[in-house]
């Protein structure tokens, strides 16, 4: 598959052969959609906390007789059925969300969503970008001659601080190394660009992974 190359003025100077392992990958939208989930789910702080009677304050004594009341008997105020008692089942904050994926299978899903960008002429891929320092309206310029329609992400061979901080004041833009390259973040922005060394470097990061 051919990318097309353009340059920071936003003109198309050629191509990019895209490695087949990467780019030509069957989407499996099930296999997306599991690893979304996992991503999330693995994201995912537990806030919600309730005390159990045991954690309640209180209730030490017993509240009456155990017999000749006439009443069900009761050892504790603090029990849930109590006004002011501990809560049964209720939320916890250490719940486990936790969900495991293997790395192959949540690479594929990564390969096959770049795959289908591609096909749909979402993937681009820029030479270079120079800068003296850090300039938002530089790089907003650019991206505004580039054939970006939507929302984007700039995915990095390595860090580029004169890149990611002109970036980062530009709305709708996410910066990321492809060591980091996730599947929310494809799905999330409508248009992928890829620094040229970012195609290169995916070689040496998910190669080895690659059957």
């Amino acid at each position: 598959m051919k990318l097309d190359l353009y340059n920071q003025n936003g003109e198309k100077t050629g191509t990019v052969d895209a490695p087949k392992e990467f780019f030509e990958v069957k989407f499996k939208g099930g296999l997306v959609h599991e690893a979304l989930l996992r991503q999330l789910s693995n994201g995912r702080n537990a806030i919600a906390h309730t005390k159990t009677k045991a954690e309640v304050r209180g209730g030490g004594r017993k509240p009456y007789a155990q017999k000749g009341t006439g009443r069900a008997r009761q050892g504790s105020t603090r029990n849930p059925h109590y006004i002011g008692g501990g809560v049964a089942f209720g939320p916890r904050s250490n719940a486990n969300f936790e969900m495991r994926m293997p790395k192959q299978m949540r690479r594929m899903a990564i390969f096959g969503a770049l795959t289908k960008k591609a096909g749909e002429n979402e993937v681009v891929v820029l030479d270079s970008f120079k800068t003296e320092k850090p300039s938002a309206k530089t790089f907003a310029a650019m991206i505004k001659k580039l054939p970006v329609k939507q929302d984007a992400l700039i995915v990095l061979a390595e860090k580029n601080v004169n890149l990611e901080k002109s970036a980062r004041n530009v709305s709708n833009v996410k910066t990321i190394l492809v060591n980091y390259l996730n599947i929310k973040d494809l799905i999330k922005y409508g248009e992928v660009i890829f620094l040229k060394d970012a195609i290169e470097k995916m070689q040496t990061v998910f190669a080895p992974s690659v059957k």
